[in-house]
């Protein structure tokens, strides 16, 4: 089941969604997962901390999956 997380600016940096998700405890955490490869957006893994992340897409680590609204 995903988890929808509603945004109000154009777009939320990656790391920032994951914090702002509550999906990890820190910035610490979210930057040691990005680079390690375990973030996909829209089914591509991504190791940019700063990607920018839009209405509509669709994060996934582990069993965690978020859908950007």
């Amino acid at each position: 089941m995903a988890t929808k997380i509603k945004i109000q600016d154009e777009f939320i940096k990656l790391d920032s969604l994951l914090k702002y998700s509550s999906s990890v405890g820190s910035g610490g955490e979210a930057k040691l997962m990005i680079l390690s490869g375990e973030v996909k957006v829209n089914g591509k893994i991504i190791t940019q901390r700063g990607k920018k992340i839009r209405k509509g897409d669709i994060v996934q680590f582990g069993d965690l999956k978020i859908e950007v609204e």
